[in-house]
């Protein structure tokens, strides 16, 4: 089985505290993560969005582009105002060959709201999650028609944030919307990723290795803190650096047969955590538990010729 290994600028970046940021370039973002390892990287704000732009900048590092974020609101919005956002994310990511555009849903969500606490999380009633999936579905199935598959990414303070909510989300949701499997936002939530990957492997397309401290997360009081807080107080790190058995976690995946790429994804204050050592630490562990449940790791990066 094949495996390939990205990571995330939110290392080195974050989009929503920009105080837990470095001042380096995407140039010196991309040879880092490279250094260690990595042949692909998330897209982040400091990347171009013209693919001409892109392609020599991903050239020049050897790696590509393994996935990115779109903030989708079909929860609250329309279809077509979803279909006008995403249609230039597209475009971009299909000239640079990417393999999925991430779906996570800001609609109704209080991620980025640091004023408000954890337990006052957006809920959908058994109706409403089951209208939301037929919806996403049909996005994921128009997505999938113009070249680019989405990947939906469940997350903390989402409308599909727990174990139950995955469920019923998958349950109503058809195999035009794939699946984003997050171990750490998972786990943060209280759910069993094992049991998770059990019940939905077959859906799932992208994986996100985010590990989480398990001391920082249970000492939350989610009725006054948020999840930006949680960020902040260092709730999420790399594999090797946390709490989660990815050697469990990767195992019970290649159990499945899944390949493709695992993409570390682990916000957390540069400064206290320089991202160059989280992604050597984020390797190493990697390609421990990879090789050990018979996974071959891809190593070239941007494509010869």
């Amino acid at each position: 089985m094949k495996a390939k290994l990205g990571m995330s600028p939110i290392a080195w970046w974050n989009d929503d505290l920009p105080e837990l940021s470095d001042d380096v370039s995407l140039e010196e973002c991309l040879r880092q993560s490279r250094s260690a390892g990595f042949t692909g990287m998330e897209k982040g704000r400091r990347f171009p969005d013209d693919p001409e732009v892109m392609l020599p900048i991903l050239r020049a590092a050897d790696v590509t582009l393994c996935g990115g974020w779109f903030s989708g609101t079909l929860v609250e919005e329309e279809l077509s105002a979803n279909k006008d956002r995403i249609q230039p994310m597209i475009e971009l990511f299909k000239a640079v060959n990417a393999p999925c555009i991430v779906y996570g849903e800001v609609g109704r969500s209080i991620q980025g709201k640091r004023e408000i606490p954890l337990a006052q999380k957006p809920r959908l009633t058994d109706d409403e999650m089951k209208a939301y999936a037929r919806k996403v579905t049909s996005f994921g199935e128009w997505c999938a028609e113009q070249g680019m598959p989405l990947s939906y990414h469940h997350h903390m303070a989402a409308v599909v944030e727990t174990e139950p909510e995955l469920d019923a989300f998958m349950a109503a949701s058809g195999e035009g919307i794939p699946l984003l499997l997050d171990a750490g936002h998972l786990a943060f939530a209280g759910g069993d990723v094992l049991r998770a990957i059990d019940r939905h492997h077959a859906r799932i397309n992208h994986v996100h290795v985010k590990d989480i401290r398990r001391a920082v997360v249970d000492g939350l009081d989610r009725s006054k803190q948020s999840f930006l807080d949680a960020v902040a107080l260092g709730a999420f790190t790399v594999p090797g650096d946390g709490s989660l058995d990815f050697g469990a976690i990767v195992q019970r995946l290649a159990d499945h047969g899944y390949e493709g790429w695992f993409v570390v994804e682990a916000e957390q204050d540069p400064k206290v955590s320089p991202p160059l050592k989280m992604a050597q630490i984020g390797y190493a562990e990697l390609m421990r538990v990879m090789s050990a449940a018979g996974y071959t790791v891809e190593t070239q990066g941007f494509p010869k010729g």
